[in-house]
């Protein structure tokens, strides 16, 4: 019998709906998500396997122009998204009518591979509307063919899973059948912890915040948990705690919750804020956290 792989990665602005569909390809809340821009800052790979196949979906940071270095190692992950797909998502919203980086959208109206346009959040339009957006991008994006859906309604996501199966090759897998991620415990605990500071914080705490697992002990029925809240300044730190440290305890609540329903398992976790000036700017630092590859 005949084995497909491939690797599908999508693309598009901030907030169109990236990681949902993601998730909602993948069955598991791999990527976070919360409506503020930048919610996903790495390339996250979710693994979903058949008898007969193995996807590889990657989850890629909303296209910006980098206004500093973590910025500029995000878009590098995106452009990596175009070296190694076997089908590129572009996905766009209802409303929207163009790609935020002329180099990039040039690189999909030039893509040699499968390129699907997927019109997310359709149940916000109505028809003349998604008639207008179709024309709009096939004129756009020629050489797409395209998907009117909803990620959040799970309306026309499975239509959009068979095409990119009919387009992947046939291949060996490339990972263990059992694998979900490429991914580490300690990046989902991270990812999580950030999620809750995105959700609970205004202005530019949470885009000066990253986080730092140093413990990760299981035993059979308990994983302890001792995470650090980095952020760039002394002010933001004291905003991170909170009165009598409420703020942060509400944080370590709802990142429980959440980490439980992951692993499966009972969580103790303990969080710690600490003063890491720049970290956003600093070379060394954004290659210790994972962004610069170089």
């Amino acid at each position: 019998m005949s084995h497909k792989a491939g690797f599908v990665n999508i693309i598009g602005n901030p907030n169109v709906g990236k990681s949902t569909l993601m998730n909602a390809f993948v069955g598991e809340r791999l990527s976070i998500i919360t409506s503020k821009a930048q919610t996903t800052r790495h390339r996250i790979l979710g693994i979903v396997n058949g008898d007969d196949f193995q996807i590889m979906f990657s989850d890629t940071p909303g296209i910006i122009k980098p206004a500093y270095e973590m910025q500029e190692s995000m878009m590098n992950f995106v452009k990596s998204a175009f070296e190694d797909a076997d089908v590129l998502v572009y996905m766009v919203e209802i409303g929207e009518k163009e790609l935020k980086d002329e180099d990039f959208f040039n690189k999909i109206i030039h893509s040699k591979i499968p390129v699907l346009l997927l019109l997310n959040k359709i149940d916000k339009s109505n028809q003349e509307q998604l008639e207008e957006q179709v024309n709009l991008w096939k004129e756009k994006v020629p050489n797409a063919e395209i998907f009117p859906i909803s990620a959040l309604e799970n309306f026309n996501v499975t239509a959009v899973f068979d095409r990119i199966l009919e387009l992947l090759p046939e291949s060996p897998p490339y990972y263990p059948k059992d694998a979900l991620t490429d991914k580490p415990e300690r990046f989902f605990v991270n990812e999580t912890i950030r999620e809750k500071i995105l959700l609970n914080y205004d202005k530019e705490i949470p885009y000066a915040v990253e986080i730092e697992t140093e413990e990760f002990k299981e035993d059979d029925d308990i994983i302890r948990i001792r995470a650090i809240i980095m952020v760039e300044r002394d002010t933001q730190k004291g905003i991170i705690i909170g009165h009598k440290g409420a703020a942060i305890k509400k944080v370590g609540i709802q990142a429980r919750e959440d980490l439980e329903k992951f692993f499966g398992k009972q969580i103790h976790i303990e969080m710690f804020v600490k003063v890491n000036k720049d970290w956003r700017s600093n070379a060394f630092q954004l290659r210790r956290f994972g962004y610069n590859q170089k």
